[in-house]
């Protein structure tokens, strides 16, 4: 196994130097799939790890622009040690320039009121009543519309800025495999003038 595929594979993924090479040597010293791997593997360490308790953390601010734009997230980990990480704090900032660029309303749908999310489907299904559409197909497309808009107004499911392919939540997955510890966003405020 070369070296520098190694080192490019690392400087690309965060990721340990046994664990690219293990992940090279698995997809046979291709890049691409080697990446792919490890995204896997980031994403089953943070499936094990999204029910430890998060009593660490940071509060970070951005102020955007020429101040018209503010927004303070509060980031929480499972240790100091990873609260005090130059990587939890540039994951924080990535979110903080998130929540400025794209305005969302609420972290997940968890959060959205019972209400709100009622009083959407009802739009929605009222936009299609006149269809002639199967009652299940309406639901499905329901469902579908609901899920476009969670992508809108729920920042976990928001494509990253940084990386259109991938969503806030991916991004959160990946970090959460490099620094070996559950991260959760708290709550985050947005102000605007």
């Amino acid at each position: 196994m070369e070296i520098n595929v190694i080192k490019e594979l690392r400087e690309i993924s965060g990721a340990s130097v046994m664990e690219c090479k293990n992940a090279l040597e698995e997809a046979g010293g291709d890049l691409s799939r080697a990446l792919e791997i490890l995204k896997r593997k980031g994403q089953s360490i943070a499936a094990k790890k999204s029910e430890r308790e998060t009593k660490a953390g940071i509060i970070e601010s951005y102020l955007h622009g020429n101040g018209r734009i503010g927004v303070l997230v509060e980031l929480r980990c499972e240790t100091d040690f990873v609260a005090k990480n130059p990587l939890f704090k540039e994951v924080a900032h990535e979110l903080a320039l998130q929540i400025a660029a794209l305005a969302p309303l609420y972290i997940s749908e968890n959060d959205i009121p019972e209400q709100v999310l009622k009083e959407e489907k009802e739009i929605y299904r009222e936009e299609l009543k006149s269809s002639g559409k199967p009652q299940k197909i309406i639901d499905q497309i329901v469902e579908g519309k609901m899920k476009k808009r969670f992508s809108e107004i729920c920042l976990i499911h928001q494509p990253s800025i940084k990386n259109q392919d991938e969503t806030v939540n991916d991004l959160i997955k990946a970090y959460i495999a490099k620094l070996g510890e559950n991260i959760k966003i708290q709550r985050f405020v947005r102000f605007e003038i």
